[in-house]
């Protein structure tokens, strides 16, 4: 019988069509898992077996965010093997890893995500980057999302654009009408065909997502923004930004794709944060002293 960590990774990616970037997750976190158990037989395993385990990783020093995605890949794996009639009884159930501090994601305020957007288009890739930075702000996509986006996948008539997202789930989202004027004037300079990536790497093949990275970088200091900047902080300022207009959590949720609200529900801590600050400044009674 084949090994049932081996297995599972080969439906995650045949079945499931996980990214590359999952795999690689569970793979690594399988195969600590799995170096734990030799020589044991892991359909085997009770439930104290995978408190030893985390038990074991929490003394070697690992975060509680860490643990978390080592038990959450172990889950996943025993879920399947129940599924597929190899074990019993799930050894996860009921075993839980350390509660991690809730980190609250760092979001550009409207000024600065302005001045990080309008940079000139006048200078090399000036066109480009200025459509690459509307969208990432527009629309809120994964970098993902933006390296594997092609011409068909934008609808300039309705303002929107088709992705990809997490699971292969499609999503339509839409487009603002600076993120659409400086696409179309790109996409003039450019004159690709409709099946070519949006913003395309070396021979046309798709841009990696280190180059938009390094490329933000640069942007952010030529702009003056001192924060760190990546694309995830646009997507967060998205999010943080719609919430803040609209208060609607559903909506933000559908926008970025999320599967569970609880995902989305951490722009709503930053909201309140936001307003806890207007109070702060603004009521008399709240001012601190000195």
């Amino acid at each position: 019988m084949q090994d049932p960590a081996a297995t599972f990774l080969l439906h995650l990616g045949v079945e499931r069509r996980s990214s590359p970037h999952t795999l690689d997750a569970y793979r690594r976190d399988l195969a600590a898992f799995t170096a734990w158990v030799e020589p044991r037989d892991l359909l085997a395993l009770r439930s104290d077996d995978l408190r030893a385990f985390i038990a074991a990783e929490h003394r070697r020093g690992l975060s509680p965010k860490s643990l978390q995605r080592r038990l959450s890949a172990c889950r996943s794996l025993y879920r399947w093997l129940l599924k597929q009639g190899r074990i019993s009884a799930d050894p996860c159930a009921g075993v839980r890893a350390p509660k991690a501090p809730r980190k609250l994601p760092q979001v550009l305020d409207v000024d600065e995500a302005v001045q990080l957007v309008e940079l000139p288009t006048d200078v090399p890739l000036g066109l480009r980057d200025r459509a690459l930075l509307e969208l990432f702000y527009s629309s809120g996509l994964r970098l993902s999302e933006v390296c594997a986006l092609r011409w068909r996948d934008l609808d300039f008539e309705q303002g929107q654009v088709t992705v990809l997202g997490k699971g292969s789930k499609q999503r339509i989202v839409p487009v603002g009408s600076h993120a659409r004027s400086a696409l179309q004037a790109w996409r003039q300079d450019a004159s690709p065909v409709a099946d070519a990536f949006v913003f395309p790497g070396r021979a046309g093949r798709q841009i990696s997502a280190r180059a938009i990275q390094l490329r933000m970088k640069q942007i952010a200091l030529r702009q003056g923004v001192l924060k760190r900047i990546h694309p995830h902080l646009l997507r967060h300022s998205f999010a943080s930004h719609v919430l803040e207009s609209s208060g609607d959590l559903r909506g933000v949720q559908e926008l970025l794709g999320h599967a569970d609200i609880a995902t989305t529900q951490i722009y709503t801590h930053l909201d309140f944060q936001y307003l806890a600050r207007v109070y702060d400044a603004a009521h008399p009674r709240a001012k601190r002293k000195g």
